[in-house]
């Protein structure tokens, strides 16, 4: 795209946009990003136009590092009434698959966002970035180059010392053009010749150094399968994408820094539109890797069930877990965008999610442990139905009706025969309130064999119906529980943090930190039967237990199945308390 087409581009502006749900505010904060934009409008420097765009490699699953870059980029173009495109950057056809690009779809949308009809691929622009590689030949900037790949890191020198010029630097124009035209034409075996860029060899920036611009690859690629067996290199690609598709302000992370007078050599060699290129600290979350590479080790070597494991910091895997959009959002905007790597504590990420769910997810009572209670002087063949509040901090999702008979369970943690003098729960002798039922006084205990305890028994007082006591009186505990007949049987998994420690990555060997109770599999749950017509990816809160979803990947007709999303105790909460 030449700058005078830009003139009459995106009429629509507004119309078209990205946004993100109507229902979610925008909380957009100042910084260092914003303020440029601010003065590139200020200066009509794009003619009052902001597009951004979201590149990523379909060779992977995106995880939530790249939730951040695309709340950045999409919401930058929302808040300031402009556009953002999905860009896939499909240039190594060896690694990348459909499969991710479905994914990363998925993923964009599950956060709440949308490009419309700017989906776009570099390989689209493969005939033309071929023609633009031609045009740096025939003015001398660039040259087919027959050294191996080891040979090329040999002769790029050091960060002290200066590369040396290939023997193949000084070809002719024409020679350059009949070996480019050659290598496209499959003559050629793979990695037997490469186009390189003519910049300059001694350049303190190794990137400067006669960086590749296209290599031999013999890969059938996804989109146009085997037209090509020459693909062009990221930094060529990349740039001359973001000018084709007239974007005004590229955001990438620091590690492309170095990279920029690249990009920007590449651009104001071939005299195209330019935009500016800005670079943000990556997300790096407290006891989590954001590693492709190590996540595809945990994958392989069998660590995690796949990808989209509860545990996996992968969007598909914190969706798995629960995490919802709207706090994947809010904490991106309270992270914010700095230009130094720091280390997030990944408590604020669970803050954030326990703040939307403790707004939106219906409370239900499930006891993970059951304990049966028998209570025995309640009549038998009774059942009662009990008013319980679906969410008290939204009164609009409405009461459910919880059925209570002669036998309950309540949690096994919940009863202590010989309690110490801080536990305020049930133990022989003492009386506590069920939620939305009776006061219970435990009467008996009953062991097995083993010595075991398999059941208790007690009694209620019928004048307590909905957990309060006509004479005043008080109880120190109130214990969640479900009836033993009409409660639905489920297997519950309490996920914790995969490492043990706050920057595995940093470790020797990132395995060697794996934290060995990052997954409990509970099985013999039982659940109030409310949750009987559940469907997968619903969240709710067991009260007293934590946030839970239903899985979606193991739960079927017969098979309930929840994740534990977050703990109720507020980590993050306490970090600041102790700050202050």
């Amino acid at each position: 795209m030449k700058p005078s087409d830009l003139k009459n581009e995106h009429k629509n502006t507004e119309s078209n946009q990205s946004s993100v749900n109507n229902t979610t505010e925008s909380v957009a904060s100042s910084n260092f990003i914003r303020d440029i934009i601010d003065e590139d409008l200020k200066t009509d420097k794009y003619k009052g136009r902001v597009h951004t765009r979201f590149p990523p490699e379909p060779n992977g699953y995106l995880h939530i590092g790249h939730a951040k870059s695309i709340c950045l980029n999409f919401g930058i173009a929302r808040d300031y009434k402009g556009l953002c495109n999905l860009r896939f950057d499909d240039t190594n056809p060896s690694k990348e698959e459909v499969e991710y690009v479905e994914s990363i779809k998925e993923d964009v949308r599950w956060l709440g966002f949308d490009w419309d009809d700017r989906e776009y691929y570099a390989s689209d622009y493969f005939e033309q970035l071929y023609e633009y590689a031609v045009q740096l030949i025939k003015a001398g900037k660039a040259y087919v180059c027959e050294l191996n790949a080891s040979q090329i890191r040999e002769y790029r020198g050091t960060l002290t010392e200066p590369g040396k010029n290939s023997p193949y630097r000084e070809r002719s124009i024409r020679e350059n053009l009949d070996l480019f035209e050659r290598m496209r034409a499959g003559e050629f075996p793979d990695g037997s010749h490469v186009l390189r860029a003519k910049i300059n060899m001694a350049s303190p920036n190794l990137n400067m150094r006669d960086p590749v611009m296209y290599r031999i690859l013999r890969a059938e690629h996804h989109r146009t399968g085997n037209t090509w067996c020459i693909y062009p290199m990221y930094d060529f690609t990349h740039c001359l994408s973001d000018s084709i598709e007239g974007i005004t302000h590229s955001i990438c992370t620091l590690e492309f820094e170095n990279n920029r007078p690249l990009y920007d050599w590449f651009l104001d060699e071939l005299n195209v539109y330019h935009p500016q290129q800005i670079e943000f600290a990556r997300l790096n979350l407290s006891y989590t890797i954001m590693s492709k590479r190590l996540l595809l080790t945990l994958v392989k070597e069998g660590y995690v069930d796949g990808w989209n494991d509860p545990r996996m910091p992968t969007i598909g895997g914190i969706r798995r877990r629960g995490y919802t959009p709207e706090s994947m959002r809010r904490f991106s905007e309270r992270i914010g965008v700095a230009k130094r790597d720091s280390m997030v504590d990944i408590a604020l990420l669970e803050y954030y999610i326990r703040e939307d769910l403790n707004k939106h997810a219906p409370r239900v009572m499930g006891v993970l442990r059951p304990l049966k209670v028998i209570i025995e002087n309640y009549p038998d063949g009774q059942v009662e139905e009990m008013d319980a509040i679906n969410n008290p901090e939204d009164l609009s999702l409405g009461t459910r009706k919880v059925p209570f008979s002669k036998v309950i369970y309540i949690e096994r943690d919940d009863f202590m025969e010989d309690p110490p003098r801080k536990f305020f729960r049930l133990a022989p002798g003492r009386e506590v309130r069920l939620r939305y039922a009776y006061f219970i006084t435990c009467t008996g205990v009953i062991k097995d064999e083993n010595g075991e305890i398999t059941e208790l028994r007690c009694t209620y007082d019928p004048a307590t119906r909905g957990g309060d006591a006509p004479d005043g009186r008080k109880v120190k505990s109130t214990l969640h529980w479900v009836s033993a007949e009409h409660s639905i049987p489920a297997e519950v998994r309490l996920y914790d943090r995969l490492f043990t420690v706050e920057n595995p990555a940093a470790e020797e060997d990132f395995r060697s930190c794996l934290n060995p109770n990052s997954l409990e599999i509970l099985s013999g749950c039982r659940l109030e039967p409310y949750m009987a017509n559940v469907k997968p990816g619903e969240r709710y809160q067991l009260e007293r237990m934590g946030y839970f979803c239903v899985d979606t990947k193991d739960t079927t007709g017969d098979n309930l199945v929840l994740n534990r999303t977050v703990t109720l105790r507020d980590q993050w909460v306490k970090i600041q308390n102790k700050g202050e």
